[in-house]
């Protein structure tokens, strides 16, 4: 659907819900933003060297000695 299309539904709605639209497409755009943000820290998090454990032990070992 084109943005003329969309704005022409528009102009028939009442104001009141105009502002549900307004509202509803903020939500939109939030969730993208939080959608973006996720991704990049996935993709970020991909590209960080890999660590191989022999154990549970080893690995609990390594949380417990981790200094940042």
């Amino acid at each position: 659907m084109e943005k003329s299309a969309i704005d022409s539904m528009l102009l028939e709605l009442p104001e009141e819900m105009i502002q549900e639209v307004k509202d509803f497409i903020g939500y939109l755009l939030e969730k993208e933003k939080r959608r973006k943000a996720f991704e990049e820290r996935v993709l970020k998090a991909q590209n960080e060297p890999s660590m191989e454990f022999e154990s549970v032990d080893n690995i609990m070992k390594a949380i417990r000695d981790f200094k940042e």
